[in-house]
């Protein structure tokens, strides 16, 4: 069976230009392996998404090095839009169940930091779930402005940008120089 290309993530592709013009947000919990299958519907119905993908390697049991694009947040797409768009979502029969974002501005500046980190080409980790650690600001280079925490993994600096809503988020290797407390 051939490895399927990376799909698209996002739906209309000015969507984080136009995140905060949409009326409501949710986050829709999909049925197990399921979430490409539900992006892939929503584009004809014209309502807009964001399911961030990522890129594994793997190396397969014959040796060869494989790569997958998997979703960021298993199970979960957020979805943008009116409540009429909010039902036609409901019926792709991928849905198991959604929740209304109450904090769509945090929301959307947690998503925007995600999507930045994930198409910078730096290599991430997927942290699951948040470790307690000193909040920082980056001051510097490519990521300056963000916002997150500092963590260690493998006694390495790493920044982590999440999103607080499902507290599931992203790390990456940054030198300590760059950090300033907050």
């Amino acid at each position: 069976m051939p490895i399927l290309k990376q799909e698209v993530d996002f739906y209309p592709e000015v969507l984080f230009e136009t995140m905060d013009e949409y009326e409501n947000a949710w986050l829709f919990y999909i049925l197990s392996r399921r979430e490409k299958d539900f992006m892939r519907k929503l584009i004809p119905k014209d309502i807009a998404f964001y399911g961030p993908i990522i890129e594994k390697r793997y190396r397969s049991p014959g040796g060869r090095f494989r790569t997958s694009f998997i979703p960021l947040f298993s199970n979960y797409v957020f979805v943008f839009g009116s409540e009429e768009q909010r039902f036609e979502a409901m019926t792709t029969n991928c849905v198991s169940k959604y929740t209304q974002v109450t904090e769509k501005e945090q929301l959307i500046h947690d998503l925007t930091q995600i999507r930045t980190v994930l198409h910078s080409g730096v290599p991430v980790l997927q942290e699951q779930k948040m470790e307690k650690g000193q909040d920082v600001h980056v001051k510097n280079g490519p990521f300056k402005g963000f916002d997150g925490k500092v963590i260690r993994r493998e006694s390495k600096t790493r920044l982590l940008v999440h999103v607080k809503f499902i507290d599931q988020g992203v790390s990456m290797e940054i030198d300590e120089a760059q950090l300033q407390a907050v």
